[in-house]
C-alpha cells in the first residue's frame, strides 16, 4: 500500500473504480504514513484520522467521481470545514473554519479524501517553509534543507509519500518553488482560472493549484478545480477541451526562447540550474521545436518594491482577520517579525502608492507580455539555486527585510508570471550531482495552459521522472 502513494491520483482512482483497492485502505495507507513519517518531515499541522476514514467508507467501486477515494491534503491558508485554519500563525489561535473554500469543494465533489492541512510560511510570505508556531517542514530528499515554499508542507507531503497529491497556491512561485525543491510538477495556472470564491471576488497575483508527480494528474485535477463561480469579478476564458486532453497530445513544432537572465536584481544563476535549462532547450530542440536563446527586458526593473506593495496589503488584510477572530487588535508578539514588519508598511502605506505600485506592475506585464508575443513559449530555471539549507531564510532575524530581499535571490524567475499573469509550470527534469531535484520552468502564452501542458507531457514522456522518488518515500 505505501508504494500506491507514489503513483499518480488518476492510477489510484482507476484503481478505486475498479474494485482492486478500497478507498479505506488508500486512506489508511496515507494516514499510517503519515503518523510514520510527520515528525522527521514536519509536513502536517492538522491530520483527519475520524473524518478521512469515515469519509473513505462512503466510497465505493460505483463511484463514478473522476478521484473517488483519493487521498489530498489541503494547504493551511484555504478554508476545510471544520478543520483548523491556521495560516501557520499564532495570531488564528485554534480557529476552526465554517465552511468549505470553492476549490475545496470542488475537490471534495470530485472524490478526493481530504486526510489534513499541510505546513507553510506564516501568510505564505517566504519561499522556505519555517514558521515559528509549528517548525520547518524539511525536504524529503535531504532533510536539512528546505522543501520550499510556500506551499512547502504539501510538496513534503507528496514527496514523502504520505499523499499521492497536495493542494498548494502560487502568489509568487508558491507552487512552483517546492514542486522544484522535491521533485514534483507544479503549475500555477492562469490568472483567474481557478476561483479564489467566496473570499474575495479575484485575485491580481495568486492563482490555486496542486503539487503532483506527472502533468497527466496535473492536467486533470485543473478540468476539477477550474472555472467560473458566482460573484466572480474575473475569470479565464475557458479552454477550448479538457486540460487533460491537451496534457495527452504532443504538441506541433513551437518557436521556444531560452531565457537565463534572472528577473531580479542581484540574483544569480548557479551553474547546476543553467546546466538544467540548457539541457533541457536541447532536449527540446531533438523533439523537433525551434529553440533561441533570448534576453527578456525583466532584468533591471527593480519591481520588488512595488510587488511588495501589491503583496503586502494581502499580508495586512489577513493579519487583520486574525486579530477580529480573536477579538481585538493584531499585536507584535503575535505574529513573526516579517508578518509586523509587512502588516505594518500596509497600514501606513497610503492609497496613492498602492495604485501606483499596482499600475506599474499591470504596465510591466503589459510591456513583458507583447514582448514574449512571438514565442509559443518561453523556457527559464525554475530556482537560480538548488533547495537551500533549513535556516538560511525564515523572516525571523534581526533584520527581516534583508531576509525577505534575499529569499528572492533563491527564487528570482517565479514571481514574475504572477505580475504578467501568465501560466507556468514547473518540472522536475534533471538532478544534481548530489542527489537534489534540479527544475526548469515552461511559461506559456496568456491563458494557454493547454499548450503549456502539451509541451510538459511531451517532455515528460521523453524524459520520465516519475518514477525517481526521494530516499524516505521508499
Amino acid at each position: 500500500m505505501n508504494d500506491l502513494l507514489t503513483r499518480s491520483a488518476v492510477e489510484l482512482a482507476a484503481l478505486v473504480r475498479s474494485g482492486e483497492v478500497r478507498a479505506r485502505e488508500l486512506v489508511e495507507a496515507a494516514l499510517r504514513r503519515i503518523d510514520q513519517l510527520d515528525a522527521e518531515v514536519g509536513a502536517f499541522t492538522h491530520v483527519a484520522h475520524d473524518s478521512a476514514l469515515a469519509t473513505a467508507d462512503q466510497i465505493g467501486a460505483d463511484d463514478s467521481r473522476p478521484f473517488a477515494g483519493v487521498p489530498i491534503a489541503i494547504k493551511d491558508n484555504r478554508a476545510v470545514d471544520g478543520m483548523p485554519l491556521t495560516m501557520c500563525s499564532d495570531l488564528f489561535g485554534d480557529f476552526v473554519a465554517g465552511r468549505d473554500a470553492a476549490l475545496v469543494r470542488r475537490l471534495k465533489d470530485a472524490g478526493f479524501v481530504i486526510v489534513g492541512k499541510t505546513k507553510l510560511p506564516e501568510m505564505g510570505i517566504l519561499p522556505t517553509t519555517e514558521p515559528r508556531r509549528f517548525g520547518p517542514a524539511r525536504n524529503p530528499w535531504d532533510l536539512e534543507r528546505t522543501p520550499g515554499g510556500s506551499s512547502g508542507g504539501s510538496a513534503a507531503a507528496v514527496a514523502a509519500g504520505m499523499v499521492p497529491i497536495a493542494h498548494g497556491n502560487d502568489g509568487g512561485g508558491s507552487t512552483r518553488i517546492p514542486a522544484a525543491c522535491c521533485g514534483l510538477v507544479g503549475l500555477k495556472a492562469a490568472r483567474g482560472r481557478v476561483s479564489v470564491a467566496p473570499d474575495a471576488g479575484d485575485s491580481f497575483l495568486v492563482n490555486d493549484g496542486v503539487l503532483t508527480r506527472t502533468v497527466a494528474e496535473t492536467a486533470a485535477v485543473l478540468d476539477v478545480m477550474a472555472g467560473y463561480e458566482i460573484g466572480d469579478a474575473t475569470w479565464a476564458p475557458p479552454p477550448s477541451e479538457p486540460f487533460a486532453t491537451s496534457a495527452a497530445r504532443a504538441p506541433e513544432r513551437l518557436r521556444i526562447g531560452l531565457a537565463l537572465n534572472p528577473p531580479l536584481e542581484g540574483a544569480v544563476l548557479e551553474a547546476p540550474c543553467e546546466r538544467a535549462a540548457r539541457d533541457a532547450a536541447g532536449l527540446l530542440g531533438e523533439l523537433g521545436h525551434e529553440v533561441e536563446e533570448v534576453t527578456p527586458p525583466w532584468s533591471g526593473l527593480n519591481l520588488l518594491p512595488d510587488f511588495t506593495r501589491a503583496f503586502g496589503p494581502m499580508v495586512s488584510i489577513v493579519t487583520a482577520i486574525g486579530g477580529r477572530i480573536r477579538g481585538r487588535e493584531p499585536t507584535e508578539d503575535d505574529v513573526e517579525p516579517l508578518t509586523w514588519m509587512l502588516y505594518e508598511r500596509a497600514r501606513t502605506q497610503d492609497t496613492l502608492t498602492f495604485l501606483s505600485s499596482e499600475g506599474r506592475l499591470q504596465s510591466v506585464a503589459r510591456s513583458l507580455v507583447s514582448w514574449m508575443a512571438p514565442f509559443d513559449i518561453v523556457l527559464t530555471p525554475t530556482l537560480a539555486r538548488p533547495p537551500i539549507r533549513i535556516g538560511e531564510v525564515h523572516g525571523r532575524g534581526p533584520d527581516p527585510w534583508e531576509n525577505y530581499q534575499r529569499s528572492g535571490h533563491f527564487t528570482p524567475y517565479t514571481a514574475i508570471c504572477n505580475v504578467t499573469g501568465q501560466p507556468a509550470i514547473a518540472l522536475p527534469l534533471y538532478h544534481s550531482e548530489d542527489g537534489l531535484p534540479l527544475s526548469v520552468q515552461l511559461i506559456g502564452r496568456p491563458a494557454r495552459e493547454d499548450m503549456l501542458l502539451s509541451l510538459a507531457g511531451q517532455l515528460e514522456q521523453a524524459r520520465p521522472w516519475a518514477e525517481r522518488v526521494a530516499p524516505l518515500a521508499r
